[in-house]
């Protein structure tokens, strides 16, 4: 995970980069086009999600093949028999910053907080990258950059081989409220992202498949062993969505 990571902020660094370059008259000019609205689902063992996004794209260079872009999604998530385990990075690999990505971690710093029922609610505002392989078909990949999630309080299962008697085995757990892109286990939260490929059926109407990979993240009433009170589930999923664009475009 931390070499997708890594490679997620290098596409970033790069999309930026090249979109700076692009005349505003021109920016300006394309506001109208290039606006995505999708649903996506997906699935694993005992888990679902569920996203509805929107998202804008601006083509760069003179081909327009490759787009960066920004949009808002909402993920709702539900899990069941999940295992959340502790999350900072300063626990996890004992640093925090971009050094994170090359760090290993530590497993006996590795408690958990097991999960009967897990659900989530967010709202990020997201990253976009898409490249035009053929005149119908592309490859995309985005991912939540900041924003916030709500849900219901749940009763979780601490298991530490470090439990003192003092701490309760039971623990009251809601979803951690602010959510924050910052490179592997220094994320924060819930965030969600995708790879996918799609293919236009119309102009107007494409059809993706690929794959989620979403983090969630609960923070318990009490700080538990090594003064943790953060837990952290990370979830690979099938995807499949469909897209719509209410103004036609060029592909």
């Amino acid at each position: 995970m931390k070499i997708k990571t890594l490679l997620t902020a290098l596409l970033i660094s790069f999309s930026l980069s090249s979109f700076s370059q692009e005349s505003a008259p021109s920016t300006l000019k394309g506001f109208k086009s290039n606006h995505n609205f999708d649903l996506a689902l997906a699935a694993s063992s005992d888990q679902f999600s569920g996203a509805l996004s929107w998202a804008h794209l601006y083509g760069v260079g003179k081909s327009k093949k490759f787009k960066v872009g920004y949009g808002i999604r909402y993920t709702g998530y539900s899990g069941k028999n999940q295992n959340y385990i502790t999350a900072p990075a300063k626990l996890t690999t004992g640093k925090t910053g971009p050094q994170v990505l090359f760090s290993e971690i530590n497993p006996a710093n590795y408690d958990t907080l097991f999960m009967a029922k897990a659900q989530h609610n967010s709202i990020n505002l997201t990253i976009n990258l898409q490249y035009t392989l053929f005149k119908k078909f592309e490859l995309g990949f985005n991912i939540d950059a900041a924003g916030f999630t709500f849900g219901a309080e749940q009763t979780g299962k601490f298991i530490s081989s470090a439990r003192p008697a003092s701490i309760s085995e039971k623990q009251l757990a809601k979803p951690t409220s602010f959510n924050a892109l910052l490179i592997s286990d220094n994320d924060i939260g819930t965030l969600n992202s995708e790879f996918y490929g799609r293919y236009w059926l119309t102009d107007k109407i494409g059809i993706k498949a690929g794959f989620t990979f979403l983090f969630t993240e609960y923070t318990t009433d009490n700080k538990l062993v090594l003064d943790n009170d953060r837990w952290r589930n990370k979830s690979g999923m099938g995807m499949i969505g469909i897209t719509y664009t209410p103004f036609k475009q060029k592909r």
